[in-house]
């Protein structure tokens, strides 16, 4: 794809994630730039006592693109990771919206939190909201987490799907969502490309997802069948 970009702090910085979305999917609401500053001030406003550690389950496992003093695995209960939220950007277009993950209700999650230094907090966060929260398809939200050993690891800040938004995608069939992933791409890559990389990098963090290993072996036959895009 001759306009691909790849999601670097730079495109964040810049509001090339909003200016994209714009561009490709002209119908999509997209946030005002007062909106997210609320957005990030409320939620740092309901900020628990102590160090702010991020919750990555996503594409934020392998591309962070923030700066941070340490990771560790986490685990978080009553949300799971999901391919529910649909994209006709970045890693879809509006004839074939693509999938990326959210956190849904139920279940439970294990990924890698990043712990942010207090003196560049506020303007990393700022960078962050810049890419997860263009279209208010998320809720930052504050959950408790647990260690590998299952003990109390205090708060992480996590992004949660957000049900009212146009972009759920939260009740697909399985066949529909295989067909997504296999098939739909955009500026930032494919959909697909999207899914191994997160399975890459949760085998690198030594953490099983047993759904996504096997929604990763249904793309790649999907694609080996011709529903590459």
């Amino acid at each position: 794809m001759s306009n691909k970009h790849e999601l670097t702090r730079e495109l964040m910085a810049t509001g090339g994630i909003a200016a994209m979305i714009a561009r490709e999917a002209p119908g999509m609401r997209i946030l005002s730039d007062e909106e997210r500053a609320a957005s990030l001030a409320e939620t740092l406003a309901c900020r628990p006592e102590g160090p702010v550690w991020l919750f990555a389950y996503g594409s934020l496992i392998w591309n962070p693109t923030i700066q941070s003093l340490e990771s560790r695995v986490v685990h978080v209960r009553g949300w799971h990771r999901a391919f529910c939220l649909s994209t006709r950007a970045g890693r879809g277009s509006p004839d074939n919206p693509g999938l990326v993950l959210g956190l849904d209700e139920g279940g439970a999650c294990t990924g890698v939190a990043y712990r942010v230094a207090e003196e560049i907090l506020e303007a990393e966060l700022e960078l962050l909201w810049r890419r997860e929260m263009v279209a208010g398809s998320y809720i930052p939200s504050w959950l408790e987490a647990e260690d590998a050993g299952g003990n109390p690891a205090g708060h992480v800040l996590a992004f949660i799907m957000n049900h009212d938004s146009e972009q759920y995608a939260g009740c697909l069939e399985r066949a529909e969502i295989i067909r997504r992933l296999a098939t739909a791409a955009g500026t930032l890559g494919s959909a697909a490309d999207y899914l191994y990389q997160t399975c890459d990098g949760l085998r690198l963090n030594g953490i099983p997802d047993a759904d996504l290993e096997m929604l990763e072996t249904e793309v790649r036959q999907e694609q080996a069948r011709g529903g590459a895009g």
